[in-house]
């Protein structure tokens, strides 16, 4: 299979999923406009073009937190990717290990912990979000650590759900009971192939960690229900001590927008941020990524390592964003669509295109390494430069 982008991975898992986890990867909240502008702001960056050097040996490698990356790109944590194929989440650490990045497992992702961990020969990296119950948190890091884990990405933007209308719509959301039941069957019948490779081969289909407190409910109503209820509004920066006390490895806060925010995270001992908006699916309106992440990155300077995601779709939204002030970039869609259109070949094939990509925006810029994608290799676009 010859893709020749990131969108046509988007198109093959359209047709092959239900409508409703479609439209849970593919939605944002509200109108999607913070969505759509994660995207359309990268694009609107013009790379600039240098000419009559040699980079005849380019080095797209970079070292993150220690470890040395074949290129500064991470799987992001995805939920319920698991339900995009069969057993998502091992195919997908599988692809992120072969490629030499980093795979991010969610907290309610479909494989638990231990299933990943079996399936990877290396380690990789746990998103954990606020939990009312901090017991069960506490078990859950002691088993991210047991896995192998040695960084944790703390969500720190949902306190509450953002409100997805397309989940609504597609009954993936506010569809309780035999109704809601019935509405996602009927969108699974549609899809044979989806329906009997995942539906029916990939079970059990329980959210692996959270399974626990789930009792033994296990249906998608009663996750969003549990979700809605357990998801803790009381967070506060008191939390963050919480949690950076009880874990010793690498701690990177996922969901920054604000400078200042970036400052106390830094100050309260935090080795990374992650510069997002939760891929537009929290508050729509809020700044994109790509005009959040320069004041974020000369605000922190080397106080904390700042990574960025939203909207990153090719290897060149790559390099913007390591132009705007980021040392790595996260993509979540990207691998999410391919896992659905051909599992852990797709995912591959997608960092393939996107270092491939990334390597020639290196070239026609001018740049043989990582260390010297800066500011200075884009133009001056709608204010977005650092």
């Amino acid at each position: 299979m010859k893709a020749a982008a990131v969108g046509d991975y988007r198109a093959m898992a359209k047709a092959r999923l239900p409508r409703f986890l479609f439209d849970y990867v593919d939605g944002g909240a509200y109108a999607e406009v913070t969505l759509r502008n994660n995207v359309a702001d990268l694009e609107r960056i013009a790379l600039r073009q240098r000419v009559l050097r040699d980079v005849s040996r380019l080095d797209p490698s970079v070292t993150l937190f220690g470890q040395t990356l074949s290129m500064p790109v991470v799987l992001a944590p995805v939920g319920l990717a698991g339900m995009n194929a069969r057993r998502g989440e091992t195919q997908a650490v599988r692809a992120a290990e072969a490629a030499g990045t980093p795979f991010c497992l969610s907290t309610v992702s479909v494989c638990p912990l231990p299933e990943v961990a079996a399936a990877a020969s290396k380690p990789f990296w746990f998103q954990l979000y606020m939990i009312r119950d901090r017991s069960f948190m506490e078990d859950l890091l002691r088993q991210a650590e047991a896995a192998g884990c040695t960084t944790l990405v703390f969500t720190v933007d949902m306190p509450v759900p953002g409100a997805r209308y397309r989940d609504y719509r597609s009954g993936l959301a506010g569809a309780p009971g035999l109704a809601g039941d019935l509405r996602r069957f009927a969108q699974a019948a549609l899809r044979p192939d989806w329906a009997f490779d995942v539906g029916l081969m990939g079970a059990p289909h329980a959210l692996g960690n959270v399974a626990p407190v789930l009792k033994g409910k296990t249906g998608l109503t009663d996750f969003f229900a549990w979700m809605r209820d357990n998801f803790d509004p009381t967070v506060t920066w008191k939390d963050l001590e919480w949690v950076r006390a009880r874990w010793k490895g690498t701690l990177i806060l996922k969901g920054v927008l604000d400078p200042d925010d970036a400052v106390a995270a830094a100050e309260l001992g935090a080795d990374g941020v992650v510069v997002s908006n939760h891929g537009g699916r929290q508050l729509d309106g809020v700044l994109s990524s790509a005009r959040a992440l320069p004041a974020i990155a000369q605000a922190v300077g080397d106080r904390v390592t700042v990574l960025a995601d939203g909207g990153v779709r090719s290897g060149l939204d790559v390099v913007r964003m390591l132009a705007l002030g980021a040392k790595a970039v996260m993509i979540g869609r990207p691998w999410a669509y391919a896992l659905a259109a051909r599992g852990q070949a797709g995912v591959a094939h997608v960092l393939e295109l996107i270092e491939a990509e990334m390597r020639v925006a290196m070239a026609l810029t001018g740049c043989v390494s990582v260390d010297q994608i800066d500011g200075s290799v884009i133009q001056a676009i709608s204010g977005l430069e650092r």
